[in-house]
């Protein structure tokens, strides 16, 4: 599914894998994000958390907005998996 981003850039749903730590109060902190290709992210800050829908690519869940390499995001909780709001490759 593809929706359009910020600047025309499109967006799709793209799952990915994601390292988190539970805290003793039942919390989830998401520590990495794993792509497909093995790239691994570290998550430096969680700067809010709050169920939300993705108006760029449909879904809904626990969004994390996070801070990934100097750059603000969102990372999805779609029980039982996470995904992000990609930058769409578009086909040739």
């Amino acid at each position: 599914m593809k929706a359009a981003g910020e600047k025309g850039q499109a967006r799709e749903k793209r799952y990915v894998a994601v390292v988190t730590r539970t805290e003793r109060d039942g919390s989830v902190v998401p520590l990495r994000i794993e792509w497909r290709d093995g790239t691994s992210y570290v998550v430096e800050a969680i700067l809010d958390e709050r169920r939300a829908y993705s108006q760029r690519t449909g879904g809904s869940g626990v969004r994390y907005t996070v801070r990934v390499r100097g750059h603000v995001t969102h990372l999805f909780y779609e029980n039982p998996r996470w995904f992000v709001e990609a930058k769409a490759v578009p086909m040739p």
